[in-house]
């Protein structure tokens, strides 16, 4: 990868990361069992709540220390699909789902590219990718 997309990478990196963790911050700030609630107002199991909001907070800095980078955002990407699917889409593109689409973009590019500039799994697995 060029020195110029790497650096593209590494800014989608960060501001996915940045995205997450304000979003799992979000969810435990007003106490998780909000959430929970709302969860199972739509169906969705209370429990996943918790597996979500983790999912973002400790995502979110893996995310943007570069860390698990490629794992942490195939599983934002499943959040992704999930809320797409399971509230999003009956509100239509523009009123729904877009914003979540483009987080499911950003994290599909990072889970096929990886990134390693200013990467704490860089330096940690030494070569391998973060």
């Amino acid at each position: 990868m060029s020195k110029r997309n790497e650096i593209g990478t590494f800014l989608l990196r960060v501001m996915l990361g940045l995205v997450f963790l304000a979003n799992g911050v979000s969810k435990f700030q007003g106490g998780i069992e909000n959430t929970v609630g709302w969860f199972d107002s739509i169906g969705i199991p209370g429990f996943l709540a918790y597996a979500v909001g983790t999912i973002e907070l400790v995502g979110g800095i893996a995310m943007i220390l570069g860390v698990g980078t490629r794992i942490v955002s195939l599983l934002f990407g499943i959040i992704m699909i999930g809320a797409i699917f399971t509230v999003k889409l009956p509100d239509g593109f523009l009123n729904g789902y877009v914003y979540d689409l483009v987080l499911l973009v950003l994290a599909a590019h990072i889970v096929l590219n990886g990134s390693k500039l200013l990467s704490l799994g860089q330096l940690i697995f030494k070569g391998r990718e973060a």
